[in-house]
């Protein structure tokens, strides 16, 4: 019965004719987690309120099964433990995000938590003790809750407040920590939290919040790489990037010219927003002039997208080491009717609609359809709009309800690293590394603890959390000690007690 169980569940993308092709030695193979999903302890030690304890505390009926990451998986307790997961799965490093309401609690330098610096300093430390590289995100959405008080990310002091607590982790952790990534997914913490209100701090100010936002999380982040080259570069030799989540939009037809035209479009407006900044100091021409227009066709005296100074600009240009890219599915698009959508708002000022194909297999998330071939397209894009810089894969990952035998996950992996290695072998693309999201189950939002991406499943209704492997840890060990996809490898299920 078991061969048959596996047959029905290979890849239904694997060519028997694939070349084998196998991952250089100086790729490097990671997983993820991020601190609100994971630590728990969301008052211990000194930590500080961030908008996510107080939005799920006073919204519990927003999330899903009206959970929230008060305890998570208690990685705050649990860490070694947790590396001993990676250990065992035999990854490069690990990336992991720091809150910053447990480094500071007030958001600002006038009380440092030496509580928090501990805790990270005993995970780092833990880490390399075990062989295991430590990346850290500076910024996982969760913002200190004074500084929202203060007006959050619209507010450009915060991005004063951020370069301060940068220096603080340079000057705690940058000894031991070669490898930053400032802020994940602007697009996220910027249009979902101030423009769409759908993540914290549930603001709703369509067209403009997310713009305000986007434009001093830039600011800071150029600022971040400024400080980090002027005070600690020479002295600590590490790098610096930013990750960044995107779908790859295909074009609807795609040999029909407007389609083509509307996936550039949605490719400038939804990755190169964030992405062409950094790389040459200002926001896509095409999305400055979409958004003029609509701004003047909408009655503003001005764009609604904020503009970036020369000496800004001139500041901005090159802050990167390496591009970290978030990448879990993709759609295809094509242009939306004149004037179509509310206005003012960023979907409008892109004027695209895009859908994902029912064909296309799916997963517990509604928004994560399985289509490969889109991450090879994606870093395609990336190589010939940016002059082919080092990307590292900073998540990808697939969702379920929590199932010991992952198939669909395993198959997942399997399948969107082939086409990373196609897009290395073949497209001749840069890509250092790659992340699996994620280490283990997690609270995944807005979708609480009812969505699952973990390779280890975390029984959460366990005061103790304990986590269990799951068939696609295998998987993925594997490929990382082979360093090559092997279709038809899956370990022998379910493993044999010891």
């Amino acid at each position: 019965m078991k061969a048959i169980i596996l047959l029905i569940c290979v890849s239904t993308f694997a060519l028997a004719d694939d070349p084998d092709y196998h991952f250089s030695d100086d790729f490097v193979f990671g997983a993820a987690t991020a601190a609100y999903q994971v630590e728990g302890g969301w008052d211990e030690d000194g930590k500080g309120e961030s908008i996510w304890d107080r939005g799920t505390h006073e919204h519990a009926d927003w999330v899903a099964d009206n959970s929230n990451g008060d305890v998570a998986c208690d990685s705050y307790h649990k860490y070694k433990e947790d590396v001993q997961l990676l250990k065992t799965l035999g990854v490069d490093f690990y990336r992991f995000s720091i809150s910053w309401s447990r480094v500071l609690p007030t958001g600002k330098i006038d009380q440092i938590n030496q509580a928090g610096i501990d805790y990270y300093n005993n995970l780092i430390n833990e880490l390399l003790d075990n062989g295991i590289e430590p990346y850290a995100t500076m910024f996982h959405w969760d913002l200190p809750q004074p500084l929202q008080d203060e007006g959050g990310w619209p507010n450009r002091a915060t991005a004063d407040y951020f370069v301060d607590y940068a220096r603080v982790l340079f000057e705690n952790f940058g000894d031991r920590v070669k490898h930053w990534m400032t802020f994940n997914e602007i697009m996220q913490i910027c249009e979902a939290g101030y423009s769409g209100g759908s993540f914290a701090p549930y603001i709703s100010n369509p067209g403009i919040g997310g713009y305000e936002c986007t434009h001093t999380v830039l600011l800071a982040h150029g600022r971040t790489y400024r400080l980090y080259d002027s005070d600690f570069r020479a002295d600590q030799k590490g790098q610096i990037g930013l990750a960044i989540d995107s779908y790859w939009h295909e074009p609807n037809y795609p040999d029909r010219e407007t389609d083509q035209q509307a996936a550039e479009v949605d490719m400038e407006l939804n990755y190169g927003w964030f992405v062409n900044p950094v790389v040459n100091g200002n926001y896509p021409d095409v999305m400055i002039e979409r958004v003029a227009k609509n701004s003047a066709d909408e009655g503003y005296p001005q764009s609604r997208l904020p503009v970036f100074t020369d000496e800004e600009q001139a500041m901005l240009k090159g802050t990167f080491d390496f591009i970290g890219l978030n990448h879990y599915s993709s759609d295809k698009v094509y242009f939306a009717d004149e004037g179509a959508g509310d206005h003012p708002s960023h979907w409008a000022d892109t004027g695209v609609i895009g859908y994902q194909d029912a064909s296309w297999p799916g997963s517990a998330s509604s928004w994560l359809k399985v289509v490969p071939w889109g991450i090879n397209k994606m870093l395609v894009w990336i190589k010939d709009h940016y002059g082919n810089p080092p990307v590292l894969i900073t998540e990808n990952g697939f969702s379920d309800y929590g199932q010991l035998d992952d198939y669909d996950r395993a198959n997942y992996y399997k399948d969107y690293l082939y086409e990373i290695l196609k897009a290395i072998n073949e497209g001749g693309c840069n890509v250092v590394g790659y992340t699996a999201w994620s280490l283990m189950d997690n609270f995944e939002w807005m979708a609480g603890y009812t969505q699952r991406f973990g390779m280890h499943y975390v029984d959460f209704n366990d005061p103790e959390r304990p986590r269990t492997r799951k068939l696609s840890s295998y998987v993925y060990n594997n490929i990382i000690t082979t360093r090559h996809v092997d279709w038809d490898y899956y370990p022998d299920w379910p493993p044999a007690e010891k």
